[in-house]
């Protein structure tokens, strides 16, 4: 079967397509051949050797944390020959080999059925940056959202700001702001429904903050971004408002005003999924599939790629940026 592998850690490069043998299923476990996958920024982290679990004991790599596929043979009895399923659970792609290859042998906890009515792309694209898992776990755990609060999630065109933005209008936000680093980007998502995108270029998130909030600053930041965008977050944030750092896209160190922390009263918290049990991941995912059954969420794609190219798909969500997922056809 053809995979993209990486023997070594690396730029973009190492990601090559391989042939590889099927996987053999064990007990438990069920065959999907795979259509759609979806590319996470932690992919490239991961590959770039930028982050605790890239060893060379953990090598070689099939990348891919998540996915879209056809169940074609199974040892689970809620799983049969043709079903269409979501595929993907933690570790994939980053310490057990994951979803860019033809064929994945999946236990039952790494499955949930597709609707019926959301084609392979746009069901790749849901799952593709674990955007929507991230926001509703942020908003319920860490900052105990309420309805009629507000909220800002930098970075319109990535998974955690789109769908995190979404998810809040899910749960009632009385407003949602976010950002976009040009002036082309910011209208792009304007005219896709995102009313309030703060444009880098002409002014500072800060500085949009306040304008569009009329000086009150927000209630919760979910941020994607850090880097130099952590102090502009702490800065935006109204009296008891809560920060939560959810990656770092825009770099790893940050400068930070200690009294925006004191004076705003703020709350900071560091998000992994490693701090949740399987039964809370699973029970999110489950409320967020009926939000996607509702019509409440809205996957967006920017660009597909072949298998073969994925040096370029993963360098072109990287690099340029773009307003959506990027995902691959296998």
């Amino acid at each position: 079967m053809k995979a993209i592998q990486y023997q070594a850690y690396g730029d973009y490069q190492e990601n090559r397509l391989v042939d590889l043998e099927r996987p053999q299923l064990k007990d438990g476990e069920v065959l999907v051949q795979m259509r759609t996958v979806g590319i996470n920024p932690l992919d490239n982290t991961f590959r770039s050797g930028h982050i605790y679990l890239a060893t060379p004991d953990n090598l070689p790599r099939v990348g891919g944390q998540s996915g879209v596929g056809v169940v074609v043979e199974s040892h689970i009895p809620a799983y049969k020959a043709g079903d269409r399923v979501f595929v993907g659970v933690a570790g994939f792609g980053l310490v057990a080999d994951g979803t860019w290859r033809e064929y994945v042998a999946a236990p039952a906890a790494a499955l949930s059925p597709v609707p019926a009515d959301i084609d392979d792309d746009h069901a790749a694209a849901y799952v593709a940056g674990a955007g929507y898992l991230t926001g509703y776990l942020a908003l319920t755990e860490f900052a105990q959202f309420k309805p009629g609060q507000t909220v800002l999630a930098p970075a319109i065109g990535s998974a955690v700001g789109m769908e995190t933005i979404q998810v809040a209008r899910r749960f009632g936000a009385s407003m949602t702001i976010s950002t976009a680093s040009t002036t082309q980007k910011a209208d792009q998502a304007r005219a896709a429904g995102y009313e309030h995108v703060i444009d880098l270029s002409r002014e500072s998130m800060k500085d949009g903050v306040l304008r569009i909030t009329d000086g009150k600053g927000v209630d919760v930041v979910v941020d994607g971004v850090s880097g130099d965008l952590t102090g502009q977050a702490l800065a935006s944030l109204a009296f008891g408002g809560t920060v939560i750092v959810v990656g770092y896209a825009g770099g790893r160190q940050a400068e930070v005003s200690i009294t925006d922390i004191i004076w705003r009263g703020a709350t900071i918290h560091g998000f992994t999924f490693r701090l949740f049990s399987h039964e809370k991941i699973a029970a999110a995912r489950e409320a967020l599939l009926g939000y996607l059954n509702e019509g409440a969420l809205q996957p967006t794609i920017a660009r597909i790629f072949p298998l073969s190219d994925a040096a370029e798909a993963i360098r072109y969500l990287i690099e340029d940026r773009p307003f959506g997922r990027v995902l691959m056809h296998v």
